[in-house]
Order: C-alpha cells, then structure tokens, then sequence
C-alpha cells in the first residue's frame, strides 16, 4: 500500500486529498447528508457521460483514427502552411466540439506531434494550437466541456437549445484563436519555413476495427445533434466500440480505460464546493461576480469567470461562481460560461485539460516557453473574451 502510494503523482495525491475531504465534510455534518446526495445526483449523469465518451476516444485513438485523419490532412495540404493550419484548426476545433477538450488537449496532442515529426514541421505550433482550441473551441455543444453540461443542467437547456444559443459565441472564440495561433506560432517569421514535406500515409493495422471506430464516432455526434440525451448516447457509442474490439482485439480493453483520476476529482470537488459555500465561499463569489445584470454584469461574470479560471482551475471556478447567479439570469450565467472555458489558456493549470497537456509536453520533450505561453494566452482570453461576450449579447 506505502509503494501504491510513493507511486501517486503530486496531482493524484491532490485528487485523492480533495475526495477524503469532501467524505469528511459529509461524514461530520459540515455538509448535510441530503446536500451531499443532491449534489452528487447533479453530476452523476454527466460522469457517466465522460467515462463513456473518454472511453470512445481512447479507443478511437487505439484504432488509429485520429492519426489516419490527421496524416489525410496534411497530405491534403500538400506543403503549404496556410493550407494545413486551416485544416489543422478545423479538426482541432471538431474533435474538442463533440469529442470534448480532453480528448483534443490529451489524445490529439500527440498525434499532431508526432505528424510535425514525421513532417520535419516544428512541434511547437502544432502543439499550442491543441491545447488552445481545447479551451476555446469547448463552447459550441454542451459535450465540449464538463463546464457547459454543468450550465446546461442549470439553465433547463436542451443540447439543441445550448447549441441554438452558443454557436455563434463559439465561431467567434475559434476565429479569434486561429488569428493568434497564426500571428504568434504558424506565420513565416515564427515557424522559420516555407513549406513542409507531406509526410507519408499511415498504414492501418486493422481496417475493419479503424471502419468500425469512424462509424461510432460518426453515429454519437449525429445522435448528439439529434437530440439524444448525451450520457445515454455517449454510453451507447462506448459499449459500441468496446464491443468492436473486444472481437478484433482483446489487449486494447482494461480498466485503464476507466479515467479515475477525473471521476475521483469531480466527486471531490462537487462535496467541498457546498461545503465552502455554506461557510461563507458564496458571499465571497457574490462579491467578485457581482449581482447586476444587463452588460455591464455579463461582463463582470465572464471577466470573473476568467481571472478565478487562471488562477485556480476552471471546474472549481464555475462550481463555485454559478451558485451567486440566479438560473433566471440566463445570459449572465452563460457569460461565466464564457470566461471559465477561455480563461484557461493563461496558466498551466487553468484547466484540467491545459494541465495534462503541459505534463504531456513535458515528459514527451516538447519545449514549451513558459513566458511565451502565459503572454500570448492571456492577449488570446482578453480578445477572444470581449469579442465572445460582445456577440453572445448581440445575440441574446
């Protein structure tokens, strides 16, 4: 148990840490047994959601569907940069739509790396514009994010009526990434290259569980645009492709698949939330996010949004902040939405997704300019907030 232990990470024993502390607080009555089941029945659906959609990327990855589309993409590009980062943006942004920004920040990271290398295109770019696009892009579609499922349950939106509200907040967040992307880290000056050499196709091990794997995918975002509930067709979509690779390939499948550390986190977070609220943490949010509406409240709730995102991580932040805004109050809600899912490109650890990404980069030697990263992000939250919120109130 001692070496189980000595063998956690740092974040790991964070998690661990946070989750005794929520069952502590429910188990001295610092958070009443009944708050404690409320608030563990709100997110119990949409934890099932992300083991299962977790679940259909790992697999889809282990199909190699990520690295077929991406290598597909570059060879459309034919060496041209402008081509590619066009094309690189879309996927990015896609896969982080309806496959969520985990998936993007942690699994497409490195099939983007390995395609610069294979390329002879410096990782860098390729890199950022994952990590960017897994928080920026995540405003489209309630499966984008953890944050907006949680908004979503609280503002009584269906996934046609989040989308209905957000598509064109989110468009807006992805064209403003993709002119920084292009001004820092894809221009001439910054990648020092002309053209790059499309690399070769990938050849794929086993077609029929590749042509299995796209079709799932295919099938979850069509059920998700048709109005499924999400966790019923994300889970329907993961016991597909398990099923697929339980015939053509067994050793893909364990409990590895099973993504702990984040249910460990959320359940954690979801006790010690309520439990600091009900000493006194909403007074302090009611103070930072304000109780005006109108625009000059919207935007103190996304810039609220952003500046707790930078600084402690996005979840605990809109967990916290969303319990001050009445569900009544609609756009200001969704304005907090904003600011917490692009708040995140400032700081490594603005986001779950941002942070696994910096460990990724870290361990696969990736260098990453930490006063580049923290400069150009937090340019990339003040634009892409201000012309994010501006469109959202345009379109209220």
């Amino acid at each position: 148990m001692g070496g189980g232990l000595r063998r956690l990470d740092v974040l790991d024993r964070i998690r661990l840490g946070l989750l005794a502390a929520g069952l502590l607080c429910a188990a001295t009555g610092l958070l009443p047994l009944t708050a404690a089941a409320e608030s563990l029945a709100r997110v119990a659906p949409l934890l099932l959601f992300l083991v299962a959609v977790i679940v259909l990327a790992e697999l889809a990855r282990e199909a190699q569907v990520f690295d077929v589309v991406a290598t597909r993409l570059a060879i459309v590009g034919g060496g041209s940069y402008p081509a590619l980062f066009l094309l690189c943006t879309a996927f990015a942004s896609l896969v982080t739509i309806f496959l969520n920004l985990d998936t993007t920040a942690v699994l497409l990271t490195p099939v983007m790396v390995a395609l610069a290398r294979r390329a002879g295109i410096r990782p860098l770019p390729l890199a950022v514009t994952t990590v960017w696009l897994a928080n920026t892009a995540s405003l489209v579609l309630p499966v984008s994010n953890l944050t907006n499922l949680l908004a979503m349950n609280r503002f009584a939106l269906g996934t046609r009526g989040f989308a209905a509200r957000m598509w064109a907040p989110g468009l807006t967040s992805i064209a403003v990434t993709m002119v920084f992307l292009w001004v820092f880290f894809w221009r001439r000056a910054e990648r020092g290259e002309e053209r790059y050499r499309p690399p070769a196709v990938v050849p794929v091990a086993d077609r029929l569980l590749f042509t299995a794997a796209v079709s799932v995918c295919v099938l979850f975002a069509a059920a998700i645009l048709a109005g499924v509930r999400i966790e019923i067709a994300a889970l329907g979509a993961a016991v597909a492709v398990v099923a697929a690779f339980a015939w053509r390939d067994r050793s893909k499948l364990g409990w590895s698949l099973i993504p702990w550390r984040l249910l460990v986190f959320v359940t954690g977070l979801f006790l010690v939330v309520p439990t600091l609220a009900r000493l006194g943490l909403a007074d302090v949010m009611r103070a930072v996010v304000g109780v005006d509406g109108g625009v000059s409240g919207a935007c103190r709730a996304a810039a609220a949004g952003a500046g707790l995102s930078s600084m402690v991580n996005n979840l605990p932040a809109y967990v916290a902040a969303e319990q001050v805004i009445p569900p009544a109050d609609g756009t200001r809600l969704l304005s907090l939405l904003v600011g917490v899912n692009i708040g995140p490109v400032v700081t490594p650890w603005g986001s779950l997704a941002t942070l696994l990404w910096f460990e990724w980069c870290r361990r696969r030697e990736v260098p990453v300019p930490i006063g580049r990263f923290v400069v150009t992000g937090a340019g990339l939250a003040v634009a892409a907030l201000a012309a994010t919120v501006g469109v959202l109130l345009l379109t209220a």
